[in-house]
């Protein structure tokens, strides 16, 4: 009698961790949401890897039409790209790097800018184009903005949240529960069926994890939300450096070529107001573009190289590598004369500006060299075969007009689980909201939300 009236420890005691079963629940649904975004950032970030080399490739035809002979001054040429677009004035220029190349001139108009190719020999305008649909801009505003903007900056910033969670439930469900390598750290090539496509979603996805979420986290900088708050706090405790290396969100194009992409949330019209205010102010032909001009080729930073005017009469000239390798970028101030008054390089700034550069060249696949080219490429390569692999798992099993999501557990999801949540949903702001909203779902849907299958 005694014994049957126990009541069993269970009901009184919270496990620590979720069990099995609702793993493998969560990780379906991030999945599921996950998928099509985690395809496409393969897809883009794969073609971003390859950016000098797709632009070079793009823009052939207009520096083959350079014709030979000795360049006017790069004044003259910044003059001709001017006229070209009326009511526009100057915002930058790119440093060739080749002899036979056209030259590229930025041209502010509005909160647009166009990029004008000038024969460097007859003044001839060969091209132009909006900066904001180039190729490259293309990639890299899908990949980071759903080419939304800051909506679509929220949104991956949330695919990147629930990422972190796709992984971490994903290496829990792998975790070896018996000896041997087939199936754990080898895939069963030879399997078939299920049994090939299970190995190869779940093998893949374990060694590919830990850079998976180095490329999520030195993502997270550029997103709107995170990337915002980070900025607040280093400008509250004075790190942040005057000039990022780094988009924060949709930040317009005008303000990133000008080195004032430390902006979040400010509009376009904005920005374009704060453009136009940054017109330079008339030069001396010799003592203006040219000098500083003939400086950087000196300087010779590497490439891309920008050239950027002065605010005002009274500023300077600023010189600037935007090499995809961040450690490599420098900066120089440069009088009208073409003397330089201050060098910025990468060592000078401050430490949690190093990491972030360094996170930035790594997740650009330039940090060291080919071989960071190759590895996120083979990254991008498993993880996308990974996806496919769980899409196969997943139809192979439906029934047709179900779901066929796998059964919700009837344990609680644990305290360490929930103090792990908790901790993710500070440092994740969108990842704390949604679970937020699930678990007022969960609440107020109740049998509905938890049954959903």
């Amino acid at each position: 009698m005694t014994q049957n009236s126990r009541t069993p420890r269970s009901v009184y005691s919270r496990p620590v961790w979720p069990d099995r079963a609702m793993l493998w629940r969560w990780h379906f649904f991030a999945g599921l949401f996950c998928l099509p975004f985690v395809i496409m950032l393969c897809v883009t970030g794969s073609l971003y890897l390859f950016k000098p080399q797709i632009e070079t490739w793009l823009d052939r035809h207009i520096d083959h039409a350079v014709t030979q002979g000795s360049p006017q001054t790069v004044s003259a040429q910044r003059d001709a790209a001017l006229a070209a677009v009326p009511g526009g004035h100057f915002l930058a220029l790119e440093m060739p790097f080749r002899k036979t190349q056209a030259t590229r001139v930025l041209v502010a108009h509005g909160a647009d800018v166009a990029r004008v190719y000038i024969d460097p020999v007859t003044l001839r305008v060969l091209a132009q184009r909006d900066e904001q649909t180039r190729f490259e801009r293309l990639v890299f505003r899908l990949h980071g903005q759903l080419l939304i903007g800051n909506w679509g900056s929220v949104i991956m910033e949330m695919v990147a949240s629930w990422t972190l969670v796709l992984i971490v439930t994903g290496l829990l469900l792998w975790w070896p529960r018996k000896a041997g390598a087939g199936g754990t750290i080898l895939p069963r090539l030879s399997a078939k069926n299920r049994l090939f496509w299970r190995d190869l979603h779940a093998v893949g996805g374990m060694w590919i994890s830990l850079v998976l979420v180095l490329f999520l986290v030195s993502g997270l900088p550029w997103s709107f939300v995170w990337g915002s708050a980070f900025a607040a706090v280093e400008s509250r405790i004075g790190r942040l450096v005057a000039v990022q290396d780094w988009e924060i969100g949709a930040v317009p194009i005008a303000a990133t070529l000008s080195g004032h992409a430390t902006m979040p949330g400010m509009s376009d019209a904005e920005m374009a107001g704060m453009a136009m205010d940054a017109a330079p102010q008339p030069m001396s032909p010799q003592g203006g573009l040219d000098a500083v001009y003939e400086t950087a080729r000196q300087l010779a930073f590497p490439a891309p190289t920008l050239i950027t005017p002065p605010a005002s009469a009274k500023d300077v000239w600023h010189i600037r590598s935007d090499a995809q390798n961040r450690p490599k970028r420098v900066e120089a101030s440069v009088t009208a004369q073409g003397e330089v008054t201050h060098v910025t390089r990468f060592a000078d700034k401050r430490l949690s500006d190093r990491l972030i550069g360094y996170g930035v060249a790594f997740h650009e696949g330039h940090l060291f060299g080919v071989l960071n080219l190759l590895l996120n490429l083979i990254v991008a390569l498993l993880l996308t075969l990974a996806s496919v692999a769980a899409l196969m798992l997943w139809l192979r099993r439906r029934r047709p007009g179900h779901l066929d999501a796998p059964q919700n557990s009837p344990r609680p999801i644990g305290w360490g689980a929930l103090a792990v949540m908790g901790v993710m949903g500070i440092l994740l702001p969108e990842l704390g909201a949604s679970l937020l909203l699930l678990a007022l779902a969960g609440r107020f849907l109740g049998g509905r939300f938890s049954a959903l299958r």
